[in-house]
This record gives structure tokens, C-alpha cells and sequence, in this order.
């Protein structure tokens, strides 16, 4: 076997929860590019369908499906769905995920009033947990469902630096969230390993994405940020596709329970 055919993914059958815009449409188009039959699932239905309209535009095989990973009975019915229409399943990507709103610190430099564990809005926290660990939870029953009997499988999902760092301007939901996924799957990776399943993590650093409204995508906030990363930037969805093709492939197929950091250093600390 040459080296590169280990990363191939063609003819496979995937499906991407939060699929239409940033990272998970990143998931969506490397899955697509390079063969595997993919059905993006997002609660944003209309910006599902243009994406997975344009990306069968360029002969690739995209589905779309309304999902809000937080409702179980949707959620069985999108995995319904998708392994009626594509007979199987043999990736997932768990990826959706809300922004809780501004943390207790603005970019700024000064206390963000609505942002302190005294003055957090409850029910902001409830549909963060809801989604981002729950919606995971959900996401993650479902696969192992359709991929025990078949005894092979590849999930990947998606937490974020946020699990193993503190950062004062992300809303305090956020990160015992994204902590409780990553420990998730690694319980989850021993608990599928006798079925051949792999469960592995990736965590993202600050990628310029439409969460929180792109706030990142403002120049001003943008280089205040850039200056926080060792290597220098932020980075573009783009910079996380040859990664996620990695631990959907074979490529990974010795890999389980890891937890693969991706945020330009960030969580190394600060220089200078």
C-alpha cells in the first residue's frame, strides 16, 4: 500500500453535526473532496442546504438534514435517515457547539458585567451544557449504535483548548463543557475499543469562524488576539482539514482516546 491511500476515505459514509459553517463545514468538504458520501446536519437548515447545494455543484455527494443534537428524537432521526440513504455509517464528526456568550473579562481589559458566575444568565448555561455536552452525549449514542454491530467505525470530536486552559473572555459554561467531552471520549474510546471503534479529539485553538457572531473576523479584534498565539495568527478552517482527515482514515487506525491539540501553541503559555 503507498503511504498516501491510508488517508483515503472514499466511498465511506459520514455525518457532520454542525456542518454548515466553520469548522464543521471544514469536516464536510475534506470528507467530500475526498470521496467519503457526507450528510451535514445543522440547526441553521438553510445555510445546510447552500452548502450542501454547492458543494454537489462540484460532484460531490453532500446531504443536508435540520439538527438540533440537543433533541433526541431529531437526532435519531437524522442517523435514521442517513444510514437508510448512504447504508451505513462509518464516520461521525461530533462537532456542533454554542458560543455562552462574553466571559467575565472583555477583550477589552476591563470586568464584563453580564459575564461573573454571580450575574450569568442560568438559562445560557443550561442550553450551552445542553448542546455542548449533551448534544455530544446524544451524538455519540447514536454512532455507537449504528457501529457496534458493524464493529468498525471512526468519531471524531470536537472540543477545544478551552478543556485544559482557563480564558476569562469565553463564557464560564464553555469550558467545564468542553472538559466533559474530552474526558467523554476518552471513557468512551475504552468502552468501543473491543468494537472496533476509534473515539478521538480534536481541540481547536482560535480558528476565525461565525461563532460569537465572527467577532474574530474584525480586524481590530482580530490582532489582538493574533498576538496571543506563539506562532503568531489565528487560523482558517482550512488549517484543520488535513487533521480531521487523519483521524477519519486509517491513517489513525492505531489511534484511540487522544486528544489532539491544534491552537498555534496557545496552551503552551505566552513569550515575551
Amino acid at each position: 500500500m503507498r503511504f498516501f491511500e491510508q488517508f483515503s476515505v472514499e466511498g465511506r459514509s459520514a455525518l457532520v453535526t454542525g456542518g454548515a459553517s466553520g469548522l464543521g463545514l471544514a469536516y464536510v468538504e475534506v470528507l467530500a473532496e475526498n470521496g467519503a458520501r457526507v450528510t451535514l446536519a445543522d440547526i441553521d437548515i438553510e445555510a445546510a442546504e447552500r452548502e450542501a447545494a454547492r458543494l454537489r455543484e462540484q460532484g460531490f455527494t453532500v446531504q443536508a438534514q435540520a439538527l438540533d443534537v440537543a433533541d433526541r428524537a431529531q437526532s435519531a432521526e437524522v442517523f435514521e435517515a442517513h444510514v437508510r440513504g448512504f447504508d451505513g455509517l462509518d464516520i461521525v464528526f461530533a462537532n456542533a457547539g454554542v458560543d455562552p456568550g462574553a466571559g467575565f473579562w472583555n477583550p477589552g481589559g476591563w470586568r464584563n458585567a453580564e459575564g461573573q458566575v454571580d450575574t450569568f444568565d442560568p438559562e445560557r448555561w443550561d442550553r450551552t451544557i445542553a448542546i455542548n455536552l449533551t448534544g455530544t452525549f446524544n451524538t455519540l449514542r447514536l454512532a455507537a449504535t449504528y457501529m457496534k454491530p458493524q464493529r468498525r467505525g471512526a468519531i471524531v470530536v470536537t472540543s477545544s483548548n478551552a478543556a485544559i486552559i482557563t480564558e476569562p473572555v469565553v463564557g464560564l459554561p464553555y469550558m467545564p463543557a468542553k472538559a466533559g467531552v474530552s474526558h467523554m471520549v476518552r471513557q468512551l474510546a475504552l468502552e468501543l475499543a473491543e468494537f472496533g471503534i476509534r473515539v478521538n479529539t480534536i481541540a481547536p485553538g482560535g480558528f476565525v469562524t461565525n461563532i460569537g457572531g465572527g467577532w474574530l473576523k474584525d480586524p481590530e479584534v482580530r490582532r489582538s488576539w493574533d498576538a496571543k498565539v506563539p506562532l503568531g495568527q489565528l487560523a482558517e478552517p482550512e488549517q484543520i482539514k488535513a487533521l480531521a482527515l487523519y483521524l477519519a482514515s486509517d491513517a489513525s487506525s492505531y489511534m484511540t482516546g487522544a486528544q489532539l491539540v491544534i491552537d498555534g501553541g496557545t496552551s503552551l503559555g505566552r513569550v515575551g
